[in-house]
């Protein structure tokens, strides 16, 4: 099932000839998922990656473990470092990461459940956004997808600052 999302994503990356890259954690490949599922996508996603463990983070996309240590996953710093070692994995133009807290267990008073980070890398600059969603593990991670999506869109239509 594909939603107005991932057309809109086709339409807006493909006129800029631009690569997209994710990093996923919380989603489990939920946001690549998506993308692969629009007939053509490979014309413009180069490729994702699921970090789910500490590990995963530090040897696939290159997040240092200081960072893992200091922050937690589920952070600005870490979703930041997610989205520029997707970007250099996959030589992509633009790469989106997302880390968070699903439920529902694993929330804390400063991660409560639902609690999600993304970050988004380009050539001239890296962003971050933070969400706070109430649904349960499932629908956590179709906001968590929607709003990776919706972050790549804004960032291609010049609404990112």
């Amino acid at each position: 099932m594909t939603t107005v999302f991932e057309e809109v994503l086709k339409e807006t990356i493909r006129v800029r000839g631009y690569k997209l890259a994710t990093a996923e954690s919380c989603t489990g490949g939920l946001i690549s998922h998506r993308i692969t599922n629009i007939s053509g996508s490979s014309e413009y996603f180069s490729g994702g990656v699921v970090a789910y463990s500490y590990e995963a983070k530090s040897k696939l996309l290159g997040v240092s473990w200081d960072t893992l240590n200091t922050h937690g996953a589920v952070s600005k710093e870490v979703v930041l470092e997610m989205a520029l070692g997707a970007r250099k994995l996959f030589d992509a133009d633009i790469a989106v990461s997302v880390s968070g807290v699903a439920g529902p267990g694993g929330g804390t008073p400063e991660k409560p459940v639902g609690s999600t980070w993304f970050g988004l890398s380009a050539r001239d600059g890296n962003w971050v956004r933070h969400f706070l969603w109430d649904g349960d593990r499932g629908q956590n991670k179709q906001y968590s997808a929607d709003a990776a999506l919706q972050f790549v869109i804004d960032y291609l239509e010049g609404k990112v600052s």
